[in-house]
C-alpha cells in the first residue's frame, strides 16, 4: 500500500541524531534502525536443483499473494515437478495479524519447500551476506507491498543483483501494489509523495511525480511504467501522465511507453518466459502512448490524443513479447479532462498489423532510416539499389535476449550486402556472400534493448528491380 502523504522525506526514514551535550565534549548519537529480521516457513534446507523452467512473473494490484496467478509461476518454474523455495522482501513489517502474510498464503500452494520473509528497513540491508545467500538460493522473488521508494533504494546493490540471478537461471520475480511497482523497467518511486489522477493531469510534472529507471528490466516488458489499485483508486489519469512524461523525457527506447495498471481484491498479471500474461481475478489495463503527447510541460495541463487501451478481462491474455495492434479502445486527455468512462470502451476492429514498410529515399544514412521500430514482426522491408553504391537503412527494435533473424531476397541485377549497426553505428554483423541475385542473412542475439540498423548496400551493380530483407525476432 503506498503513502498518501505528499510531504518530500528522504528515501528511508531514520531517526534524528540527538546530541549529547557534556562538559567540553559533544557527542552525536547515531540514527538507529530495526535490524533486518528473517522468519522461515517450511524446509530449513534449501532445494538443489540443476536447471529450472522458468522465468515467470507475477504483477498483482495489491499487496497479498493471488494464489491463481502465484501457483502458475511456481508450476512453471518447477516444470510441474518437485519443489522450489521462495523468499518475500518487505521494506517494513505488518503492523497487526501475522508478521509473515505472503509466505502464509505461499506455504499453502503446491510445489513450496520453504517461504522466507526478510523486513529490511535501511539501504545497507541489501548488503546484508545472509539476505543476498537466502535471494540467490531461492527460485522466486516476491516484493511485497509498502513503500516503492525503499525499493528503489536497492537499486545498484547487491541484492539487486541477487534477484536477478533468480531470473536469470529460470526463476522468478513478481509483487503486489509498492512491488507491483518496482517489476516494471521505469518505476513511479513515489520519493515525494503520491500524486492523484486529478493532480497529474493538472501538471504532469507535479513535484510528486518522479520515476526511476535501471533497477529491473526482465524480458518482453520493456518500455513499462506499472500502476497499482488501479480502478478502486481512480488512477488510469496518472498512469496516463506517467507513459506521457516517460515519452516526452526520453526513458523509453521507441518513441513509445506501455503502461499497466492491474485493481486491486485479487487482480493479478502472470507473464511467462514467452512474455505472454493471463489476467486473474480482476481486470487489468494495458495503455499505450505511441507518440509525442501534445502538451507534455511544468504546470501545464495534459493534452494527449488517442491513447491506446486494452482491458483484460479474468482468463483473456496480453502479448508483450508481440505487442498487439488492434483491440484497444481510444481516450483522450484535453487540458487535463479526461475523455468520460476511461475504464471502459468498444474495441477497434478495423485495425491491422503493420508487416510491411517500404523504402523512402534519401534514406542512405543512419539520420535519414527508414522507421520500422514499429513493425510487427515477421517484417518485410523492401527497396532497391537504383544506383552504383547506393545504400539503405532502416531503423529497427530489438530487445535483450531476443534474437534478430533477417532473410534477403536479393534479385539478379545486382550483388547486394547487408549489415546490422548498433545505434552508435558500430557493424555488429554482416553477411555478405559473392555474386548477383545471391540472396543475404544474418542472425543476431541483442544484448540491450533499443534502436538498431540494418544497412543494404549495393556493392556490385544496381537496378530497378526490388530486394525484401524479412526481419523475425524470436
Amino acid at each position: 500500500m503506498q503513502r498518501t502523504t505528499r510531504r518530500p522525506r528522504p528515501r528511508l526514514a531514520a531517526a534524528a541524531a540527538a546530541l549529547l551535550v557534556l562538559p567540553g565534549l559533544l557527542i552525536a548519537a547515531a540514527p538507529a534502525h530495526a535490524a533486518a529480521s528473517r522468519v522461515r516457513l517450511g524446509s530449513a534446507t534449501d532445494v538443489s536443483r540443476p536447471s529450472w523452467q522458468g522465468p515467470a512473473y507475477t504483477m498483482n494490484g495489491a499487496g497479498a499473494i493471488v494464489p491463481g496467478s502465484m501457483s502458475r509461476a511456481i508450476d512453471d518454474i518447477r516444470g510441474a515437478t518437485g519443489t522450489l523455495d521462495v523468499v518475500v522482501l518487505a521494506g517494513s513489517a505488518p503492523t497487526s495479524g501475522s508478521k509473515t502474510p505472503e509466505c502464509d498464503t505461499v506455504m499453502t500452494l503446491p510445489g513450496v519447500n520453504s517461504c522466507t520473509t526478510w523486513t529490511l528497513t535501511a539501504t545497507s540491508d541489501a548488503s546484508n551476506a545472509q539476505v543476498n545467500a537466502d535471494v540467490r538460493n531461492a527460485e522466486f522473488v516476491y516484493f511485497a507491498g509498502g513503500d516503492q521508494c525503499r525499493y528503489t533504494a536497492w537499486k545498484g546493490t547487491p541484492l539487486e543483483a541477487s534477484v536477478e540471478s533468480v531470473v536469470a537461471k529460470g526463476g522468478g520475480s513478481g509483487g503486489g501494489s509498492a512491488g507491483h511497482h518496482v517489476n516494471s523497467p521505469i518505476v513511479y518511486d513515489a520519493c515525494n509523495g503520491s500524486v492523484t489522477s486529478t493532480e497529474a493531469l493538472a501538471d504532469p510534472y507535479d513535484r510528486s511525480i518522479g520515476f526511476t529507471t535501471g533497477l529491473f528490466t526482465w524480458n518482453h516488458y520493456d518500455n513499462v511504467v506499472n500502476d497499482s489499485h488501479f480502478v478502486a483508486r481512480g488512477r488510469m489519469g496518472r498512469l496516463m501522465a506517467f507513459v506521457a512524461r516517460s515519452i516526452k523525457d526520453g526513458l523509453t527506447s521507441a518513441g513509445s511507453a506501455w503502461g499497466v495498471g492491474v485493481e486491486e481484491g485479487g487482480g493479478s498479471l502472470h507473464i511467462d518466459k514467452n512474455g505472454l500474461a493471463t489476467a486473474y481475478g480482476k481486470n487489468s489495463y494495458v495503455v499505450l502512448g505511441d507518440h509525442q503527447g501534445e502538451q507534455v510541460a511544468a504546470r501545464k495541463p495534459l493534452t494527449y490524443t488517442d491513447y491506446k487501451i486494452w482491458k483484460l478481462a479474468p482468463g483473456t491474455t496480453f502479448d508483450f513479447a508481440h505487442r498487439p495492434t488492434c483491440g484497444y479502445y481510444l481516450r483522450s486527455v484535453i487540458a487535463g479532462a479526461p475523455d468520460p468512462n476511461l475504464y471502459d470502451g468498444t474495441p477497434q476492429t478495423n485495425c491491422t498489423a503493420s508487416h510491411a514498410l517500404a523504402e523512402t529515399e534519401p534514406n542512405d544514412t543512419r539520420d535519414g532510416a527508414d522507421d520500422a521500430t514499429t513493425l510487427t514482426t515477421p517484417a518485410a522491408l523492401t527497396g532497391s539499389l537504383a544506383t552504383s553504391g547506393d545504400r539503405d537503412y532502416f531503423a529497427i527494435h530489438l530487445t535483450t535476449g531476443r534474437r534478430a533473424d533477417v532473410q534477403c531476397d536479393v534479385p539478379d541485377d545486382y550483388d547486394a550486402d547487408v549489415y546490422l549497426l548498433a545505434a552508435a553505428g558500430g557493424s555488429l554483423v554482416r553477411s555478405v556472400n559473392d555474386g548477383a541475385g545471391t540472396d543475404e542473412a544474418l542472425t543476431h542475439a541483442a544484448t540491450t534493448t533499443g534502436t538498431y540498423y540494418l544497412e543494404v548496400v549495393a556493392y556490385a551493380g544496381s537496378g530497378p528491380a526490388g530486394y525484401t530483407c524479412t526481419v523475425t525476432t524470436a
